[in-house]
């Protein structure tokens, strides 16, 4: 066992076995607190780098939800103006539509948020190669990036003809694209240092062992995505300029990758 895993597994058994969290100092929604309590017992101070959080590994938390998430990896391109100054690209240049925009004719209003737009839920596609009742579908072309794209013959909204401009009522316009050197290097930077581990608690809610997974690379990942392990959980919406694109697996599926047990 090498020395850094060592150390991992003492800070654990001695700041984290045993404990059920308290969590009524932080205001998150629970998985957040459970997430910043973990944290701090364990010495990560939270940070937006793209770096392993402890020692060459990344930790990962159970959650009640059973979604546990890669990263938060917005796409390198959209159809609409982003980046500042508003980036200009093959996906948009020949579409003049702002974020807002892009919303109100892909999204939709949630009514559990006073109808705000959103894309996420029902009108952004998840899983790969599965087309949604808006006519959007997440793919993987032949460069191996990650495309979502959009055909308005296979949009079945009633209202479609007026909510998407004419200019737009057309086949495969990508929407969104993931470089796959992109997502190469967010996903190595983290998870292919040493690999990553997570912390499980028992039926009571104390935590009771300390469980490991190999280095994960691109090529490893990507084979998730394609046997629909891995799926897209976006969740943009209006008056927030962050896109929250998730990228996450089921608990099942991280269990599936340990390969060690403390």
């Amino acid at each position: 066992m090498n020395t850094q895993k060592q150390k991992i597994i003492s800070l654990f058994n001695t700041k984290v076995k045993g404990k059920k969290p308290n969590l009524s100092k932080y205001t998150k929604k629970h998985d957040g607190k459970a997430g910043y309590w973990l944290e701090k017992q364990m010495g990560i101070k939270p940070n937006a780098s793209n770096e392993p959080d402890i020692y060459g590994y990344e930790m990962k938390n159970q959650t009640t939800s059973g979604k546990i998430t890669f990263g938060d990896w917005s796409a390198d391109e959209y159809i609409f103006k982003h980046g500042r100054p508003n980036k200009i690209h093959d996906t948009n240049k020949d579409y003049d539509i702002s974020r807002d925009d892009f919303l109100r004719i892909f999204g939709r209003p949630n009514p559990e948020k006073d109808n705000r737009l959103s894309w996420s839920g029902t009108p952004c596609p998840s899983y790969i190669n599965e087309r949604n009742s808006y006519g959007q579908i997440l793919e993987i072309d032949e460069e191996e990036n990650i495309v979502i794209s959009y055909s308005y013959s296979l949009d079945k909204r009633e209202h479609k003809n007026i909510i998407v401009p004419k200019d737009m009522q057309k086949e495969n316009i990508v929407l969104a694209k993931w470089y796959n050197e992109s997502i190469k290097k967010k996903l190595e930077d983290k998870f292919y240092q040493k690999g990553w581990f997570t912390c499980k608690k028992n039926a009571d809610g104390i935590y009771d062992s300390i469980h490991f997974g190999k280095p994960m690379n691109f090529e490893s990942w990507l084979d998730l995505l394609k046997a629909k392990k891995v799926f897209f959980d976006s969740g943009m919406h209006y008056g927030n300029k962050r896109n929250y694109s998730q990228w996450r697996a089921m608990q099942g599926t991280w269990d599936n990758l340990i390969t060690e047990s403390y």
